[in-house]
């Protein structure tokens, strides 16, 4: 059974994004050559979740969308024809991720935003969450976690500190 996993950066008080979608605080941790573990794990993943308005920052931001070698599922109410591996998912996100973890295949990784991810812990769908936080307490924007959501426990499998000050914390499902 493939796996669903959360990989995500988020500030110290639980923001992925400052107001306007600003993801510019990410940069305090950006050093050349650290990738704080990404291409590792992007390696055992074939498929990819988000939602609408995080495939359109990430359109907007680079000049090759990332995940061009992997299966797309775009999150989204508006109703587009897939573009190559990129399919534009109006459906159950449930039942498109029971159907994605019956399926053979890698890993799962849900790049956001925070109402996927939220809709997902709702569900209990996720089986990891691996989160980086970025020393800085940005005070508003988009908040990783929201109020609402049943209650889950997790199992701590590991904890890695980095000279950036980034700390990333690795949990399973309980």
């Amino acid at each position: 059974m493939r796996n669903l996993i959360l990989y995500i950066s988020c500030s110290f008080d639980g923001y992925i994004a400052k107001p306007n979608d600003d993801l510019s605080f990410l940069n305090l941790v950006q050093i050349e050559g650290e990738d704080y573990g990404y291409n590792d794990f992007i390696s055992t993943v074939d498929t990819v979740i988000l939602g609408r308005r995080t495939y359109d920052w990430v359109i907007g931001e680079v000049q090759e969308f990332p995940h061009f070698d992997k299966e797309v599922y775009v999150i989204t109410h508006r109703e587009q024809p897939a573009k190559g591996n990129i399919n534009f998912y109006g459906g159950d996100l449930q039942k498109l991720v029971l159907k994605l973890k019956s399926e053979s295949g890698k890993n799962i990784f849900c790049d956001g935003g925070s109402e996927i991810v939220n809709q997902l812990l709702t569900y209990k769908l996720f089986d990891e969450i691996i989160i980086s936080i970025v020393p800085i307490v940005v005070g508003n924007g988009t908040r990783l976690f929201k109020d609402g959501r049943p209650e889950q426990e997790f199992k701590h499998c590991g904890t890695k500190t980095y000279n950036s000050g980034l700390v990333q914390l690795h949990y399973k499902i309980a």
